[in-house]
């Protein structure tokens, strides 16, 4: 049951950053005229923010491919992302998660979510 957890974490944590990217147009522009510079520092955030998500999930599944369920590899990797995600759901509620958007409101409990699904998982 760890195996399907970890795989459930990491495809709803890529998902969640790939949902990053779609929007990001759209949410720049939602905050009116801005300089090219601050265009540039919200988008590249956005960015950043669903690529570091991406990668955590992929980190996890590679470590599952490579190492195989239940390795110390994966048990360590999937804790380490875990600890980062809890980082990142920190932050998120401290700042967007304070607005009255909903995905940025529920973003800090998806990172939260998933980051104990990976620590369950590998108990």
């Amino acid at each position: 049951m760890g195996t399907a957890l970890l795989y459930v974490g990491a495809v709803i944590i890529v998902a969640w950053g790939v949902g990053h990217h779609i929007p990001t147009p759209g949410i720049v522009r939602g905050f009116g005229p801005l300089s090219e510079d601050n265009r540039r520092i919200i988008t590249m955030e956005w960015v950043a923010e669903g690529l570091t998500l991406c990668f955590i999930g992929l980190l996890v599944l590679s470590a599952l491919v490579t190492a195989g369920p239940g390795s110390r590899t994966v048990v360590f990797t999937a804790r380490a992302c875990a600890s980062m995600l809890v980082v990142l759901a920190i932050l998120s509620r401290l700042t967007g998660g304070r607005t009255s958007i909903l995905p940025m409101r529920l973003c800090p409990y998806v990172k939260t979510v998933v980051a104990v699904t990976f620590l369950y998982a590998t108990l």
